[in-house]
């Protein structure tokens, strides 16, 4: 089994290592209002520079932000898709820089 670069815990202990977008479907899907309200989902490791959460909101639909402290991105969103939350949240990690992997550069020369 390869190493996680990410992990994903949610209010009611679920944790799943390097979740895969149907892996975060399930773990949103699962949120409610009572105890199981947010799912965050960061990088290993004991400073994490990033994360993302999604919070169940009351009124319906969910809270969802994303943080990366190496770049100047700070965002909050309400998104009643979770579908849709699930993609864009997969796409978003897979920007991230994690310690330990190796990054793909291409050069156009």
């Amino acid at each position: 089994m390869g190493a996680a670069y990410y992990r994903a815990d949610s209010e009611d202990g679920d944790h799943i290592d390097d979740p895969s977008e149907d892996a975060l479907f399930m773990l949103i899907d699962d949120l409610n209002t009572s105890d199981n309200t947010f799912v965050v989902i960061h990088p290993e490791g004991d400073d994490p520079v990033w994360f993302a959460s999604v919070a169940v909101l009351d009124e319906g639909g969910y809270e969802v932000v994303r943080r990366d402290t190496t770049r100047p991105e700070q965002d909050i969103a309400t998104e009643t898709s979770i579908g849709r939350i699930a993609a864009d949240l997969t796409i978003w990690m897979a920007a991230r820089d994690f310690a330990g992997r190796l990054t793909q550069h291409t050069d156009n020369a």
